[in-house]
């Protein structure tokens, strides 16, 4: 049995419990946390709670540390460290920051003679493969990725940031013609608001005034500007019982053509349609998380990433079984 750790237990700690309920050659044995433990009521029974500073405690006691904090201050500090005792796996997913990222984790996992797994999930992580993919078999192409439909965390929390506003939920939305426009063939050439359109859906405190709200939400810059917003002011128990959920989901396309005179056209793509965005997160990492200890049991240290590891290292079954069933 693969001995899991989790370091962080939000909606994404959550999931990898689940997950790892899933996958019979694992077992969750610990859950580190930055709350008083004794607060904390996990799934999985026999596993301990503990507090963050009892995390190098286990060092011989677990296989794969995940870690499942946020990408803005958490892991650019925490994987280093961790790496550097564990085997680890995070969901980094700030994409300009990645090369740095992987620099420091690299250092860290080598002197600890530990692998360290960084940005898994669907994006960074499937599909970047996806991305690859098709790169690699359509040179002469261009690459196209959709998000959506589906709640973004980060952009929801900007909206609630906002003077009046009590809560929110905010949709990242892919334009349908533009999607249709790539499925077609006609390679388009799309500025950023036409690819994606932004739906708020926005809970006022009693007081709060709703035209400056809704002006401040889009004209925000990095977040709302560039794109045709929608704002929805609704009640919170509008909010609870329609929009409650994480759902989130979308398309890697590359168009390409091939032949001595470029005369046919070929498209790839891969598409995501997921409830919940840190459950399926999750599971991806768990995959990884098997891969991270098969590396380690060979003897291999160091930061790897998705582009990095065969296949058959995330597959439960063996090479034999693999060959039979779905070669």
């Amino acid at each position: 049995m693969i001995k899991i750790g989790v370091l962080g237990y939000g909606n994404l700690g959550r999931g990898v419990e689940c997950a790892v309920k899933q996958n019979p050659d694992m077992e969750l044995v610990a859950v580190f946390t930055r709350r008083d433990p004794s607060t904390v009521k996990i799934l999985t029974e026999g596993a301990a709670v503990c507090g963050i500073a009892d995390a190098p405690d286990w060092k011989d006691k677990i296989d794969v540390l995940i870690l499942c904090g946020g990408s803005a201050t958490d892991l650019p500090e925490q994987t280093p460290v961790y790496a550097e005792m564990f085997n680890v796996v995070d969901s980094f997913d700030t994409h300009a920051r990645i090369p740095e990222h992987f620099a420091n984790v690299d250092a860290a996992a080598k002197k600890g003679g530990n692998v360290g797994i960084i940005s898994v999930g669907w994006d960074p992580g499937m599909f970047s493969l996806n991305r690859m993919y098709a790169n690699a078999i359509l040179p002469d192409g261009r690459d196209y990725t959709f998000w959506g439909k589906g709640v973004s965390q980060g952009h929801s929390d900007a909206i609630r940031r906002i003077d009046g506003v009590k809560n929110a939920k905010q949709y990242t939305i892919p334009v349908e013609s533009a999607l249709e426009a790539v499925r077609n063939g006609e390679n388009p050439e799309l500025t950023t608001r036409q690819k994606h359109t932004r739906e708020c859906f926005v809970v006022l405190e009693d007081d709060a005034d709703a035209a400056k709200v809704e002006k401040e939400i889009r004209t925000m810059p990095n977040y709302f500007a560039d794109y045709d917003t929608t704002v929805h002011f609704i009640s919170e128990e509008e909010l609870e019982k329609n929009h409650g959920g994480i759902p989130h989901g979308g398309f890697v396309l590359r168009s390409g053509r091939t032949g001595w005179e470029n005369e046919n056209s070929h498209l790839i793509e891969y598409s995501l349609k997921l409830d919940s965005n840190p459950e399926f997160t999750s599971c991806v990492i768990a995959a990884y998380a098997r891969a991270a200890y098969r590396l380690s049991q060979e003897g291999q240290s160091g930061c790897k990433t998705v582009f990095d590891i065969a296949p058959a290292y995330l597959s439960a079954e063996d090479g034999a079984a693999l060959r039979a069933k779905m070669l």
